[in-house]
C-alpha cells in the first residue's frame, strides 16, 4: 500500500474463489418438470430459435409467390384471350421461317378490305398457321381462292408458336358470292346468278 493515498490498493486483497453455480438442467415442452419450473423475467426478450420459428409462414409465402407466377404465364403465353374468331380473305403469302424452331408465317389480304372501295386499305392480316392448316392454305394461295381461317389470338408470343401472336388453327374454302352485300359484290360474280 502506498503511504501516500489512503485508497485501498485493488491488488492487496485476498483473492476470493468465487463458488460456481450449478446450473439447472432445461426441460424441453415434452417433459412434465418444464411446467413446474419458474419463468424467468427475461423469457419474453429471448431471441426464437430459427428452427422453429413460423416456417410456415415462409411456406405459404413462397407457395403464393409461385402460383403467382404460375397463373400469369399460363394466361401470359398459353391461354388464348380470343378464340375462335374469324377472318376472311385471299392468300397472298405462307411460308415456313425460323432458326430453332420452324413455323408456318403467312398473310391474308382481308376480303372487306380488297373489295371495299369506299375506305383506305388498312392492314393485311399477318399470323402463324399449324403445319396441318398451313398446307391447305398454301393449296389455296395457289388455287387463288378465297379462305376463311379461324384463328385464336394469344397476349405474347411463343418461339415454337410463331411470330404472330395471332395461330391460324382452321381454315375454309368460301364460295364469294355469299361473303359480301350485293352492293360490294364483283361484276363477274353478279352474273353467274
Amino acid at each position: 500500500m502506498n503511504l501516500n493515498d489512503d485508497k485501498e490498493d485493488f491488488f492487496d486483497e485476498e483473492i476470493v474463489k468465487e463458488e460456481k453455480k450449478i446450473k439447472e438442467p432445461e426441460y424441453s415442452p415434452e417433459d412434465p418438470r418444464y411446467w413446474e419450473q419458474p419463468e424467468s423475467e427475461f423469457e419474453h426478450l429471448k431471441p426464437l430459435d430459427p428452427r422453429t420459428r413460423n416456417h410456415w409462414w415462409m411456406w405459404l409465402v413462397a407457395a403464393g409467390v409461385v402460383l403467382v407466377i404460375f397463373l400469369v404465364c399460363y394466361f401470359r403465353y398459353f391461354n388464348p384471350y380470343v378464340e375462335e374468331s374469324s377472318q376472311y380473305g385471299y392468300v397472298e403469302n405462307i411460308e415456313r421461317r425460323g432458326l430453332l424452331f420452324k413455323t408456318y408465317e403467312g398473310v391474308i389480304l382481308p376480303y372487306k378490305e380488297v373489295m371495299d372501295t369506299t375506305r383506305v386499305y388498312r392492314e393485311d392480316f399477318v399470323f402463324t398457321a399449324v403445319p396441318s392448316v398451313a398446307a391447305k392454305l398454301r393449296r389455296m394461295q395457289y388455287a387463288n381462292m378465297p379462305v376463311r381461317v379461324v384463328y385464336e389470338k394469344y397476349h405474347a408470343t411463343l418461339p415454337w408458336r410463331g411470330d404472330s401472336r395471332i395461330v391460324v388453327i382452321r381454315v375454309d374454302s368460301v364460295d364469294p358470292s355469299r361473303i359480301l352485300p350485293p352492293e360490294f359484290k364483283p361484276e363477274v360474280l353478279r352474273d353467274v346468278r
